[in-house]
């Protein structure tokens, strides 16, 4: 990676400010249980957004697609034996992420509730807002910092850092670490909200990740250049409907993933996709098995192997 890095930061010096060459501070070890391992799917949910953590036994959902969705999500979540719901995260209002919320909290019993806003001028928020008080919960509004354990995985609130109008910008955005490999999800936060989370950090947080959540379904609003700098990931998935209206994913952010050696995972040509951590390496597997990512040539040889023929993604030293 260190390689694909310096490559990138020189394709970007005359793009983006470098917010400065200081160390960052050493993330501390995880401890993972032998033989566990971190789920992640990601919900084919068209337009929307919608992704199923679990770890030893602990379920997190992180949105829940449209509300046209809701039936799709609560059958899954049946079909991957989800009993209760450790928690449940709204990163923000928008009807594309809360819409099929609702009927989860409706059937699901769940430990904690999280969104960047207890009030929304809007049906489904407040059907959302109306379950989790059925629960006996009310919604929690997390700040920088906070963070929760699901398994031997390490949740931890990264952003919104500032009060905005704009609903995407609200967007919660969360790190999960599970051994040495990470997830970061951003739902729709947009470049300015970007800029002002890595401010907030500064040389305090290590942006890197393994997978991103790519922001605001591959809009050319979010994961910018500079933002992408900092977090340099191996893989980016996109959740977005096929020939949807917004045009999705946009050309721009396309091209910075490309030139960044991330391979892109779409939902829109892969269906479902999962990832499963062992703590040290990311496998791939996805619904389509015609389709396959975008960008596998462009990944450094020592450092990903694709396998076209099962499907699956890894890393040289994955058994």
């Amino acid at each position: 990676m260190n390689l694909k890095t310096k490559l990138f930061s020189l394709i970007l010096a005359l793009s983006v400010l470098l917010s400065g060459c200081a160390q960052t501070l050493p993330a501390p070890a995880e401890t993972v249980t032998p033989g566990e391992s971190l789920t992640v799917s990601f919900l084919d949910v068209g337009q929307a957004d919608c992704a199923l953590l679990e770890c030893g036994g602990e379920f997190l959902l992180i949105d829940g697609g449209n509300r046209d969705d809701s039936q799709l999500v609560v059958s899954y979540l049946e079909q991957q034996g989800v009993q209760e719901l450790a928690a449940v995260v709204c990163t923000h209002a928008h009807e594309d992420h809360v819409g099929g919320l609702p009927a989860v909290l409706a059937v699901y019993p769940t430990k904690a509730v999280y969104a960047p806003t207890r009030t929304y001028s809007s049906k489904i928020f407040d059907k959302f807002v109306y379950y989790t008080d059925q629960q006996g919960l009310e919604i929690t509004i997390p700040a920088p910092g906070d963070g929760f354990s699901l398994g031997d995985a390490q949740v931890t609130v990264l952003g919104p850092v500032k009060s905005y109008a704009e609903p995407n910008n609200t967007s919660i955005v969360l790190r999960i670490a599970f051994g040495s490999n990470v997830f970061l999800f951003t739902g729709d936060m947009e470049t300015q909200a970007e800029d002002d989370m890595l401010d907030y950090w500064g040389d305090k947080m290590d942006w890197k990740a393994d997978v991103l959540k790519v922001g605001h379904h591959g809009s050319n609003t979010s994961t910018g250049y500079r933002f992408l700098n900092e977090v340099m990931p191996d893989y980016g998935v996109i959740s977005l409907g096929k020939d949807n209206s917004y045009g999705h994913p946009h050309a721009e952010p396309l091209s910075r993933l490309r030139q960044a050696g991330v391979v892109i995972l779409r939902t829109d040509e892969l269906g479902t996709i999962q990832a499963v951590s062992d703590g040290k390496t990311v496998a791939f597997t996805w619904e389509n098995q015609s389709a396959t990512p975008e960008n596998t040539e462009s990944a450094v040889p020592t450092v990903f192997i694709g396998n076209k023929n099962s499907k699956k993604f890894h890393s040289p030293d994955c058994a």
